[in-house]
């Protein structure tokens, strides 16, 4: 752990549309001193350091210059990024996916041990998941149906639409389900680049409990939206208009054809879950602080997405 009174030395490797946004919100964070950072496109590079006031460096020389890494590079290359971060002692957030396979992913975590892992899910940040977990449902849920989907844009094509944008859905049905599946089932196509760009996975868990993912990035329009069935009744969740609906025994607002039930309705302000994120991180190395997605987490979502994409290519 770094004194908490110095700011966290941190590098970024990788500045393209994320890592970019996360250079951003270091560079504005008074816990935070970015000293460098490095991509494979050197003119790129250099763009975003003179934005951020920092300076472009190799790697090798980020790594060096710092106490921690922000790894947002594509997806390839986390494995050899944070095996070079972490031989160097230093903490590591890693957006998601937390590696390209399980076999790299178990040896980044190995690699951890003593330092902070924290595995880039942002949606656990986000004040809409926060509404989700919060909302008194009652009963036991039984059913996820989630859908994540948006007009194609060409980015992120190195992977699949499972591990560009399903993933995010993934960790957030693992984390209300408690549980890994034991099951599953998939479909999908490549559409508009040479790996799956839409997906339907079913996840079976024990006593009967599914859910229902679908994401696409070849879609008309976005949406995005929750439904969790459960022995009390239905919530549904639309997170692009912020509102939140639970059909319950005991409502608020009554429902004349089902007495003694009714429905409460929530929305939530929006906050800047990148930020949240990073700060976790910071607060975690600085602090000591709990890392809310681990490598655990990291790895237990990807096992699912990898499982999900073999699905579909025996499909």
């Amino acid at each position: 752990m770094i004194a908490r009174d110095e700011p966290l030395a941190l590098a970024i490797l990788g500045v393209g549309h994320f890592g970019r946004f996360h250079a951003l919100k270091a560079a504005a964070n008074p816990r935070v001193r970015l000293v460098g950072l490095a991509d494979a496109d050197p003119a790129r590079a250099a763009h975003v350091a003179a934005e951020v006031g920092t300076r472009a460096m190799t790697p090798e020389a980020a790594i060096a210059a710092a106490d921690a890494l922000i790894i947002a590079a594509p997806t390839r290359f986390h494995h050899d990024l944070a095996m070079a971060a972490l031989a160097a002692g230093r903490h590591l957030f890693i957006e998601k996916p937390i590696a390209a396979t399980l076999e790299q992913a178990d040896a980044v975590i190995a690699a951890a041990r003593g330092r902070v892992l924290q595995v880039g899910h942002i949606e656990r940040f986000s004040a809409a998941f926060r509404a989700v977990v919060e909302a008194e449902s009652g009963g036991r849920s039984l059913s996820w149906d989630a859908i994540r989907v948006a007009p194609f844009r060409p980015r992120s094509l190195d992977v699949s639409v499972v591990l560009d944008l399903m993933i995010h859905d993934i960790d957030m049905v693992l984390t209300l389900a408690g549980e890994d599946p034991e099951a599953i089932e998939a479909v999908g196509s490549a559409v508009a680049s040479e790996r799956p760009d839409f997906a339907v996975a079913r996840l079976q868990f024990s006593g009967g409990r599914a859910a229902v993912i679908t994401a696409s990035r070849v879609s008309l329009a976005m949406e995005r939206r929750l439904r969790v069935l459960g022995t009390e009744g239905e919530m549904s969740v639309n997170f692009l208009d912020r509102s939140l609906a639970v059909l319950r025994r005991g409502g608020a607002e009554p429902v004349a054809a089902m007495p003694g039930s009714g429905i409460d309705r929530a929305t939530w302000t929006d906050h800047d879950s990148l930020e949240a994120e990073q700060g976790a991180f910071v607060a975690a190395c600085l602090d000591g602080a709990p890392v809310v997605v681990d490598g655990a987490a990291g790895r237990r979502a990807l096992k699912v997405a990898l499982a999900v994409e073999a699905a579909i290519g025996g499909a």
